[in-house]
């Protein structure tokens, strides 16, 4: 926290850091830290007193009628040179005193994003918005024309893709346009931000996003930050940051997940609201899209942990990692995620597809019987051709012999287990009664576990 790092002005304490870093090495933990500076949840209530009551050397936002916002404008120097006078000290200090490199990644402010309005409108912001769109963007925007995501190359072409004037004359005059000139100078304010903070200790450096709603306009919902339909934006301007990351307070997590994987950004899922169907989903995230963290908000206040799903998919992702981290970013890894709206998905891995079915569809179970159902996930992974690890809860899984009608896979063999520091330790076979007599592979709804199945084929 910005006003517990400093205080007074120029006047840096460390002690909640360091006992941060202390704590976690304790217990074998890695750190990401959160740079709460200029801005958290959109609003500076993290900023120090000395900053919030000098507004005329600290501005903040204002709205079109001109009255202050608890922001820190996105367009004072001072505000920036301040924030990464800051934030340097602390990544310094790392450097200095992280000798374990206990630290390894550094989110940069928290929920960026406009509320009341679009964008801000402090003189300089009004100056800027009717000056020419900087020379930056547009080449960026014509170089990779082909490649922007839909939502920003539709308000471009709409406009006619002009490439010289001032935002209105480029993009047309809307709120759309308005949060894109926002959200350019809150990537550009952050980026020197990460860029001074990398210049005292290199690690790798991320910002987070609240997802707007679907259909709201912007002003509306914390505007012009990390959004999916911001991304060519923030990522032109912020090269510093090495990706953008969702934060999950709404039902729609595929939706979104989809849209932050684009234009090669990794799937990073900072803070996700404790819920039960955090376990399926973060294995989801892994397998479908090798997600490289999950981290549910406030986990520390689970009334049971131990019967948290979130624990028992972290307890098969510790086991999994080896296998997770040689198998990433290839085919051979893969995830489904169920409920009852969506009961069953398919994959096609190597030379076999695979039908997963959430396990209530076999109906052996009184509580198939009820309209919701738990989400459940599978993370599959095929070692070697037909050889498959399976790790989840809930599902059932079926294997065909992929463009073959004249050859049927069979499982020659199944077996529950775990792995021990990355080696296979096999527990009890599962040819007979568990796989249905070689039908299928299955794990009970709130049965956590991993499972082996090697498959033939026959005529």
């Amino acid at each position: 926290y910005w006003e517990i790092l400093e205080p007074k002005e120029g006047t840096f304490d460390f002690t909640l850091v360091d006992s941060l870093v202390a704590s976690a090495r304790l217990y074998n933990l890695k750190l990401v830290l959160l740079w709460f500076g200029a801005w958290k949840n959109s609003m500076s209530c993290y900023a120090p007193e000395w900053v919030k009551t000098n507004q005329a050397r600290f501005p903040r936002a204002v709205n079109r009628a001109g009255k202050g916002l608890e922001i820190l404008s996105a367009f004072s120097s001072n505000n920036l040179e301040a924030d990464s006078r800051a934030f340097s000290a602390l990544m310094k200090h790392l450097r200095e005193t992280d000798r374990e490199e206990t630290v390894i990644m550094v989110q940069v402010e928290n929920e960026i994003g406009m509320l009341t309005e679009a964008r801000e409108y402090t003189e300089e912001a009004n100056r800027l918005f009717t000056a020419e769109v900087p020379k930056e963007l547009l080449s960026y925007l014509t170089k990779n024309r082909d490649l922007l995501v839909p939502e920003l190359a539709g308000h471009w072409s709409g406009n006619g893709f002009r490439t010289k004037g001032n935002w209105e004359t480029v993009f047309g005059k809307s709120l759309a346009t308005d949060e894109l000139f926002q959200s350019w100078y809150y990537a550009q304010y952050t980026n020197a931000i990460a860029t001074a903070g990398s210049q005292q200790y290199k690690l790798p450096m991320f910002v987070n996003a609240a997802l707007n709603h679907r259909h709201v306009e912007p002003g509306k919902y914390p505007s012009a930050g990390p959004l999916p339909h911001l991304m060519d934006i923030w990522q032109a301007a912020a090269p510093a940051l090495d990706f953008l990351s969702p934060d999950f307070y709404n039902p729609d997590f595929k939706y979104y997940n989809d849209l932050y994987t684009r234009r090669s950004n990794p799937l990073f899922i900072p803070e996700i609201r404790l819920e039960p169907s955090d376990g399926a989903k973060a294995l989801y995230a892994v397998g479908h899209y090798h997600a490289i963290g999950f981290s549910p908000f406030s986990i520390e206040s689970a009334a049971d942990p131990a019967e948290e799903t979130i624990t028992k998919a972290y307890a098969l992702l510790s086991q999994l990692s080896p296998l997770v981290l040689k198998h990433q970013g290839t085919a051979a890894m893969q995830g489904v995620l169920l409920d009852s709206i969506h009961p069953v998905d398919s994959l096609v891995m190597g030379d076999y597809k695979l039908v997963v079915s959430h396990e209530y569809t076999l109906g052996w179970s009184p509580d198939s019987k009820k309209p919701d159902w738990p989400s459940t996930a599978a993370l599959i992974i095929e070692e070697s051709p037909g050889n498959f690890v399976i790790a989840g809860s809930g599902i059932v899984v079926t294997f065909s012999v992929k463009g073959r009608t004249d050859r049927t896979a069979g499982i020659l063999r199944a077996h529950e287990g775990r792995f021990v520091n990355g080696r296979w330790q096999p527990g009890r076979w599962m040819n007979g009664d568990q796989d249905h007599q070689g039908r299928h592979i299955r794990f009970a709804v709130n049965d956590w576990g991993i499972q082996k199945a090697a498959l033939y084929q026959y005529r």
